[in-house]
């Protein structure tokens, strides 16, 4: 008797639990998000004026050394990059730009913050041909973390006394008119 109970009470449970009352919903595409797409959408951000370029001492593919604290004397524009971030490697032909427009009176200092460092990035500036960024690395993440919670990309202005004047987070169009103006407006040119 047992027995019985039990089957008719799977049964219904069964039974009630395959009903669906609703129409089945179509399954929703998941959209790429504008960061996934290496849309540049970033803004710019005044929040840190002020505050002092962190001195950290990066390298390059050939061993060369930077220490961004001895950047003091002329504006400098920091990127903070990686090979596998889209937005990063939409921007960087725009950055690339941005330097040969601007030489002589802006340092544009890409700062990789691939983990494998050279590994990435020698093969990354190869296929891509820039003629004005120079290939820093920072594989421990040091500028990074000296600048607080970022994502990437993100790209630092500062004047010539070494004090920040604005930051952009995720993808910026380095090429728009907007760039230009703050830049201009920010080295007096």
């Amino acid at each position: 008797m047992s027995r019985s109970l039990l089957t008719l009470a799977l049964a219904a449970l069964l039974l009630t639990g395959g009903c669906d009352r609703e129409a089945p919903q179509e399954a929703q595409e998941n959209a790429p998000s504008p960061e996934a797409t290496g849309a540049l959408t970033g803004t710019i951000d005044a929040e840190y004026a002020g505050e002092l370029m962190p001195a950290i001492a990066l390298t390059n593919p050939s061993g060369g050394a930077l220490n961004t604290g001895a950047l003091q004397g002329e504006p400098v524009l920091v990127n903070l990059w990686a090979t596998w971030c889209a937005p990063c490697v939409a921007e960087m032909p725009l950055l690339d730009e941005l330097a040969a427009e601007y030489d002589g009176r802006l340092r544009v200092v890409t700062v990789s913050q691939d983990l494998t460092g050279a590994k990435a990035v020698e093969p990354f500036f190869a296929a891509r041909r820039f003629t004005h960024l120079e290939p820093w690395l920072d594989p421990e993440t040091a500028f990074g973390f000296a600048l607080g919670d970022v994502a990437l990309p993100t790209t630092v202005l500062y004047d010539a006394a070494g004090q920040e004047v604005w930051r952009v987070q995720g993808g910026y169009d380095w090429g728009s008119e907007e760039a230009r103006a703050a830049i201009d407006t920010a080295i007096g040119g």
